[in-house]
């Protein structure tokens, strides 16, 4: 979380969604029950280590692993949870002092604390387990808001993949060695991942729209859904229809990987350094785009899903429940799933990871890319465009640099290498033999600057004559 944010939190104080917690040496009994209340309700964010008041007093250093271990024990404890619900804590420093920082997002479920149902209000936590009309309530409301907990009572066990199930439990165990699908059977795992439920009004139970998703057979998931697809479509050459495509109708875990092959099989690959570790600048941005185009769904609405290849960029389009409108500011939104249970399932086996970071990451790294930043559109469809070449209106001189440069990755890496010394300008161009300060800002030292890649020794004056770059290799 970004400290302008955190400090804004803090400084509203104790609302319907944000909770302090003082933790200092063990968690406070009542952790949980705000957990509960905020999975219940609309999400919200729980801070450790900070008073009733907002004054921070951090949690003691030598207790921090064992109140996060404590944490995220419960978190997947039956007992204590249920269901039970993964969440990550954030160590940050604030005023020299650590404290714990959880966001905690709106769930699709109705979670119980201890067997007690929570809901959250200005006030606080309430208990309103034996309240009728509440409990009703919330689960009208959940089943209302979110399609993939729609039940169907009459599929089986049967009708899923069993290879499936032993491959996600593979992925589950590269995530974490001791994950506790592992040991579970087949029913244990989709009742613990939130895909088998029961509906307490109308007494219905059996597997939902999610479980069927991700783990049916195709036969299934079209019966369940009959306008599923996901359209791959490469169109360079031939505009008015198209050179290449994937008519996608399986399951959301292959669906995943067909979508991750067709876009290798068009797009070029880049490998940048981030301190010293390569990454594919493409897999970066697409496995976001695409994990967003299959979890962050409308399934109930027959709008198809659709990637599409075109010269110049990307653009995705799918089917949306918005909870806003207009274009996405990376810098300053609000993440909200739209089905919390798939995404959690995809953030278990590993193909996303915190609400919010996939716009965050594309935003960072597609300038990486392409030199141009991505476009995120809040409607009834939501769009997502990736530009895949830079703004042109640059002059003749840069056009000529570029032209005459060799290979643009392999000189940023030379950049990335060069600069674990600090370096100024004039050197990073005599060593390169680059004729246009242009060309070396532009193309060069700005995508690096902008991806985190290369740093400022003067941050606060860019354009400084001592102004020196160099790789932070923390």
């Amino acid at each position: 979380m970004k400290m302008k944010k955190l400090q804004e939190l803090l400084n509203e104080g104790e609302g319907i969604s944000v909770e302090f917690k003082q933790s200092r040496d063990k968690l406070n009994r009542d952790v949980f029950e705000s957990v509960c209340a905020f999975l219940n309700r609309n999400g919200g964010h729980l801070f450790l280590g900070v008073d009733d008041y907002g004054n921070v007093l951090g949690v003691n250093e030598d207790a921090i692993e064992k109140v996060k271990k404590e944490f995220v024990t419960s978190m997947n404890n039956p007992q204590k949870i249920s269901p039970t619900f993964y969440l990550s804590i954030e160590e940050i420093e604030v005023a020299g002092k650590q404290i714990l920082y959880i966001f905690v997002p709106e769930s699709s479920q109705v979670h119980r604390c201890n067997g007690k149902i929570f809901d959250r209000n200005e006030d606080g936590d309430l208990d309103i387990t034996d309240n009728t009309n509440q409990v009703s309530a919330m689960y009208m409301r959940k089943q209302g808001t979110y399609s993939e907990n729609r039940i169907f009572p009459f599929a089986e066990l049967s009708d899923l993949r069993s290879d499936l199930f032993i491959k996600v439990r593979k992925l589950a165990e590269n995530q974490r060695t001791d994950h506790p699908w592992k040991l579970m059977d087949d029913m244990e795992l989709l009742k613990s991942a939130g895909l088998y439920l029961k509906d307490l009004q109308s007494g219905k139970e059996g597997i939902t729209l999610a479980a069927i998703l991700l783990l049916g057979k195709d036969d299934l998931i079209i019966s369940a859904l009959p306008h599923y697809r996901t359209d791959a479509i490469l169109r360079r050459d031939d505009i008015d229809r198209y050179d290449d495509r994937d008519d996608i109708r399986t399951n959301l875990i292959e669906s995943y990987e067909r979508l991750m092959q067709f876009i290798a099989k068009h797009l070029n690959d880049k490998f940048y350094l981030e301190k010293d570790q390569r990454v594919s600048l493409r897999d970066t941005i697409f496995r976001e785009v695409v994990s967003n185009i299959l979890v962050h769904r409308e399934f109930s609405n027959p709008f198809p899903a659709k990637l599409v290849i075109e010269n110049e960029r990307v653009f995705v389009e799918n089917s949306n429940k918005p909870h806003g409108n207009g274009t996405i500011d990376p810098g300053n939104f609000s993440p909200f799933p739209k089905n919390p249970t798939i995404a959690k399932f995809f953030k278990e086996i590993g193909r996303v990871d915190e609400p919010g970071s996939g716009i965050r990451n594309t935003y960072k790294y597609n300038k990486i890319y392409s030199g141009a930043e991505p476009t995120f559109i809040e409607s009834d469809v939501f769009r997502t465009i990736i530009p895949l070449k830079p703004k042109h209106g640059g002059d003749q001189a840069s056009d000529q640099a570029s032209d005459q440069a060799s290979d643009q990755d392999d000189r940023a890496k030379e950049v990335l290498e060069f600069c674990k010394i600090p370096k100024s300008r004039s050197e990073i161009q005599e060593f390169l033999k680059i004729k246009s300060k242009r060309y070396l800002r532009t193309k060069i030292l700005n995508p690096l600057i902008k991806g985190g890649l290369l740093k400022l020794t003067i941050p606060d004056k860019p354009t400084s004559p001592k102004q020196k770059y160099y790789t932070d290799n923390r």
